[in-house]
């Protein structure tokens, strides 16, 4: 009897633990008011819920704004002229070479020097031989002088009168040969020095200290006045909307961009390839380090100005190859359309493709929204440009 009565109690107490834990649990899990219950503040009215916003953004209409009409094009750099300056000596040896590659020189600098004891040789022994002549020709003169004195009285054969006056006239032709060869010489004296023939940039370098090089040898190579220019490749089709004076927007691959003018368009097209070449002068090589002669640049030809509509950058989103806007409707959800973009300029983009009218564009967090996503809009942040005038009056205002 004891052994039942202590299973009763026990199952008693076990199935009141129950009880009790389940209205702990229960009371739990219910919200003690209506305020405090997410769904029911959610519900409207008629019992419905209502939508959250994804996302808080910003808009902006497409505005048309002036943008510049140009021409794109590729092409090499190169040197407006290349002189080739050489020896003009013969079998000297190469005593000193004063400039280097990328060395900027004047016309008339000298940049080389050859050894100057052969010719200085030569031309002491040409002023020689001109010293002789001039004698043997002073003593030709005296002679045929008084041979023509003695003509009339007979005492010379005519015969003989002729030889002195022709040994005069030969020893007239040799001091005049003496004379030559003596200039001569001295030219090669001036040669030595091997001079600049303009202002430019030594652009390589092939003359070395001891060498023995023959009259024509290449010795340097120098990019005249320092000026480059940009040989851009033009299709036939498009060649007669660029004219002589015609800006040009160059950029380097090395990143570098710098700004020309067209000189010249050349009077043939390549039947290969079927595009002209656009020479296009460049800024001076001294003062620009960031184009090079022998680059490869691509470059825009500004052709004029036109109007057209753009939005900020922000509000493009590229998405499976496409660029995309997203729109915003009346009822504060967005639409995802695809466009084509053009032109650019500073943070604005040009859109090429139709867009309807009275078109918004969400402008900042396009990046996150997806097609039907609703929204919630706000206007945009006052620019810097804005804000500096308005604080300059409120300084104003304050000083007053």
């Amino acid at each position: 009897m004891k052994s039942m009565k202590r299973s009763t109690l026990v199952i008693a107490l076990i199935a009141l633990v129950v009880v009790i834990a389940a209205i702990f649990f229960m009371t739990r899990g219910k919200p003690s008011d209506k305020s405090a219950d997410p769904a029911a503040a959610a519900k409207t009215k008629d019992g419905a819920h209502s939508p959250k916003p994804a996302l808080t953004v910003t808009v902006a209409k497409p505005e048309a704004t002036e943008l510049m009409l140009t021409l794109a094009a590729n092409g090499n750099v190169a040197a407006w002229q290349e002189a080739v300056v050489g020896s003009e000596s013969n079998g000297l040896k190469l005593a000193e070479v004063r400039v280097n590659v990328g060395d900027l020189v004047k016309k008339g600098q000298v940049l080389a020097v050859f050894s100057p004891e052969t010719v200085q040789a030569d031309i002491a022994q040409s002023r020689a031989s001109l010293a002789e002549a001039r004698a043997t020709a002073a003593d030709a003169a005296g002679n045929a002088a008084r041979a023509r004195t003695l003509q009339a009285t007979g005492a010379l054969s005519q015969q003989q009168i002729n030889q002195y006056q022709t040994t005069e006239q030969t020893a007239k032709a040799r001091v005049e040969a003496a004379e030559a060869v003596l200039a001569a010489q001295q030219v090669r004296g001036r040669n030595t020095q091997v001079l600049a023939p303009d202002d430019g940039v030594i652009s390589a370098r092939t003359a070395t200290v001891g060498s023995v090089v023959s009259a024509g040898t290449e010795l340097f190579r120098l990019i005249r006045q320092g000026r480059l220019e940009w040989r851009a490749e033009v299709t036939s089709a498009e060649l007669s909307r660029i004219a002589v004076g015609t800006t040009a927007f160059v950029v380097s691959a090395s990143g570098a961009q710098v700004r020309g003018k067209v000189r010249s368009i050349a009077p043939t097209v390549d039947p290969q390839t079927r595009a002209a070449l656009v020479y296009v002068d460049l800024p001076n090589v001294q003062q620009n380090t960031g184009i090079k002669a022998g680059m490869f640049a691509r470059g825009d030809f500004e052709l004029g100005r036109s109007t057209a509509p753009t939005v900020p950058q922000a509000s493009i989103v590229p998405r499976d190859g496409f660029n995309n806007v997203f729109l915003l409707k009346p009822d504060n959800k967005v639409t995802q359309l695809k466009v084509q973009i053009g032109r650019r300029l500073n943070d604005r983009i040009e859109i090429t493709s139709a867009l309807p009218d009275g078109a918004q564009v969400i402008v900042q967090g396009a990046g996150f929204l997806n097609d039907g996503d609703l929204v919630r809009v706000v206007d945009a942040p006052a620019s810097a440009s804005a804000a500096q005038p308005a604080r300059s009056a409120a300084s104003a205002a304050a000083a007053k």
